[in-house]
């Protein structure tokens, strides 16, 4: 059966279950009445808000929008993302878990969290004979082994704690929305462990297995929070890159995610909206597919569609943006990757080493030093980078071809009589050739250039011995695959080393100034389009031996360089705006847009998928373009069925983003998302 098929079925077999029921309004009010003759004069329901006042078809949407479910919502039905969570909620609900929430090992305090039924019961079995503290406030209590004889007072020799900090949090405003119960006693290995132990072992009114006592598992508090409703799938995706955050701007991110409106995330707050905005949408098409043989409607279906298609374009663009950004938000939270592009001995190793600030990789005169790829994870400025060193970039020669070259600038019969100076001449162009490992590494330099989100490409000065000139050569495969890096990405940074040779460095008078500009101006020439802005001057040299810089505080330059570094990361991970504001898109707030860089991989391929289902709504009613409808005929034969499916797939993807999915998909991302949380979260 195809698509078309199977979204006419589903259609009118949510027609024939509401058919008892007299009209649109009844089927909304929940009203169970005999059928009688349908009248388009009776309650307006675009008063309940399913449609702005202009659409012939607010009459019709109610039942549309979400069928028989809408009318349980009404009665105080749980929400879709209660109802995703339930086969965990029904089945493990009533038992109570506790586990240590800070890190293990010594300290000055440990906290121990419990949550479920079972938090009063605990406190009285670990604190005998002592007052219950007020809900909400700190008590200092002394914590006692349950399993002790009981007596009055309490044997000294069963206690585990004498002087500990105990919280009682009433549900339903809690991080779970259950009791719960906080031990912060001291950090001690043994303490903490007494105080674990104790706990499974405390009376309960209720010693069923249903009722029992356990450590919970790794994210299962943040998962009663879901399913109590205190916290949505997006805001736990926050709350782990919270956890994980190391740098500043990880930590923005973070934050910018669990942000709330109204007790939802932000973020869902956001996609929430737009899925709204399609199901009315979808809501009028599907009213002309099921009522357009009894009624009457002002508008044709090619005007309907047409009337759609504008806002599902303005969607489409919104939801992109969100997608783009979520690209650039994953770089805050995973790492921007940086390749150090170069020829051998240019000085891409003594960086690397110079920035991190560390012997990290091998530094040697002897060219084809580095032959795989060396990372190092750093923090440069808020960012979280991964340096990448890699072999420097030279073309192959082959050795029949080298021995070649040298015998023939040799006197006499090939290899006869080789003086001294010939062998050494031969072992320079030996040494100059590229083995087999090498090429393997020139091959992944190159590979990993391309796939960088910034590429440096280091470049360095030399001398000339028998001029003295100080000159700047830039090997061809070097500015080959760095011109390719700057069409695609626009994302390469320039770095000339060695700028010690030139004299009077690091002073800084008008003739090094003039120097550099010129050096701006050739690289410029070679590697265009690239901006002389994002040429930097270095000194590794310089930078590992302060006293030939001692009369700057910036020792070879790096200081100016990795300023210069931050503010590329700065560009290439500020969020994309709309130039267009629609208050149902894209939102006339910056801080919108902020927000879109907290989504995360999961959220970018859902993005993706409901984009193109927009893309087929637009493709099945010829509303690709702005003005697709201008000269359209009014009579065209429009796909009706299979444009409302396309918005259905639409806001299927944003659902699952949500938790408002099916309870199927819900529970797999959950599973993905609670696997990178800790025991005590």
């Amino acid at each position: 059966m195809d698509l078309r098929s199977r979204a006419l079925d589903a259609s009118k077999t949510l027609l024939y279950a509401s058919s008892r029921l007299c009209c649109p309004c009844c089927r909304v009010l929940g009203l169970d009445r005999p059928r009688r003759a349908f009248s388009a004069s009776r309650v307006p329901l675009r008063a309940a808000g399913a449609l702005p006042a202009a659409s012939s078809h607010a009459r019709f949407v109610p039942l549309l929008l979400s069928g028989r479910r809408y009318d349980a919502r009404r009665r105080g039905a749980p929400s879709p993302s209660q109802r995703c969570a339930g086969t965990y909620a029904m089945s493990d609900a009533d038992s109570t878990i506790y586990a240590l929430s800070t890190a293990p090992g010594r300290a000055a305090i440990a906290v121990i969290r419990i949550s479920g039924p079972a938090c009063a019961d605990i406190y009285r079995s670990l604190c005998p004979y002592q007052p219950f503290p007020k809900a909400r406030y700190a008590a200092l209590r002394t914590l006692y082994d349950p399993s002790a004889p009981p007596s009055s007072p309490p044997s000294k020799d069963g206690i585990l704690d004498f002087s500990a900090l105990v919280l009682f949090l009433p549900s339903p405003r809690t991080v779970t929305g259950e009791d719960v119960l906080e031990l912060h006693v001291h950090g001690g290995p043994a303490v903490v462990k007494a105080v674990l132990s104790a706990i499974p072992r405390c009376r309960t009114s209720q010693p069923t297995p249903a009722h029992r006592i356990r450590y919970a598992e790794p994210g299962e508090f943040t998962r009663r929070a879901f399913a109590h409703g205190r916290l949505d799938v997006t805001q736990i995706e926050a709350l782990g890159d919270t956890l994980a955050a190391s740098t500043e701007m990880q930590r923005r991110v973070a934050t910018r995610g669990m942000s709330s409106i109204g007790g939802q995330g932000a973020l869902a707050a956001r996609y929430e909206a737009w899925r709204a905005a399609l199901l009315r949408a979808r809501a009028e098409l599907e009213a002309l597919i099921d009522f357009a043989e009894d009624q009457h409607f002002d508008e044709s279906p090619v005007q309907l569609a047409g009337s759609v298609a504008g806002q599902v374009r303005a969607l489409r663009r919104a939801v992109d943006a969100h997608a783009a950004n979520a690209v650039r938000g994953e770089m805050l939270r995973s790492g921007i990757g940086v390749a150090l592009l170069g020829a051998p001995n240019v000085g891409k190793s003594s960086l690397l080493n110079r920035v991190v600030g560390r012997e990290a990789a091998i530094v040697s005169k002897e060219a084809g030093t580095t032959r795989d790829v060396v990372e190092v994870g750093i923090d440069i400025g808020g960012w979280y980078c991964k340096l990448g060193d890699m072999a420097g970039l030279r073309r192959a020669v082959a050795r029949v071809e080298a021995e070649a070259g040298v015998q023939d600038t040799m006197p006499g019969p090939p290899m006869a009589g080789a003086s001294g100076q010939n062998v050494r001449g031969l072992d320079r162009v030996l040494d100059s050739m590229v083995g087999e490992v090498e090429q393997e590494g020139i091959k992944r330099a190159k590979q990993r250039a391309l796939a960088s989100d910034v590429v440096i490409v280091v470049l360095c000065l030399h001398r000339e011995a028998s001029s003295g000139e100080i000159r700047l050569d830039i090997d061809p495969e070097v500015a080959e695959t760095a011109r390719r890096c700057i069409v695609e990405k626009q994302n390469v940074v320039v770095a000339v080393n060695k700028m010690d040779l030139v004299p009077d460095y690091p002073s800084g008078p008008e003739g090094i100034r003039a120097f550099k500009a010129h050096l701006q101006k050739q690289i410029g020439d070679v590697l265009s389009p690239l901006p002389p802005e994002k040429v930097f001057t270095v000194s590794c040299k310089a930078a590992s031996e302060p006293e030939i810089g001692r009369s700057t505080c910036d020792a070879g330059n790096i200081q100016q360089f990795l300023q210069g570094l931050v503010g590329v990361f700065r560009d290439i991970t500020c969020p994309l705006v709309l130039d267009v504001a629609d208050s149902d898109t894209a939102g006339a707030d910056p801080s919108v847009w902020q927000e879109s860089l907290s989504a995360t991989e999961r959220h970018r391929l859902l993005l993706e998928d409901c984009s193109a289902h927009l893309r087929d709504f637009l493709t099945a009613v010829g509303g690709e373009h702005e003005d697709g409808f201008a000269c359209g005929d009014v009579d065209a034969d429009i796909d009706i069925v299979l444009a409302a499916e396309s918005l259905r797939g639409a806001a299927d993807c944003l659902a699952r983003i949500t938790g408002m999915g099916e309870a199927g998909d819900v529970e797999e991302v959950l599973g993905v998302v609670f696997e990178k949380f800790c025991v005590g979260k």
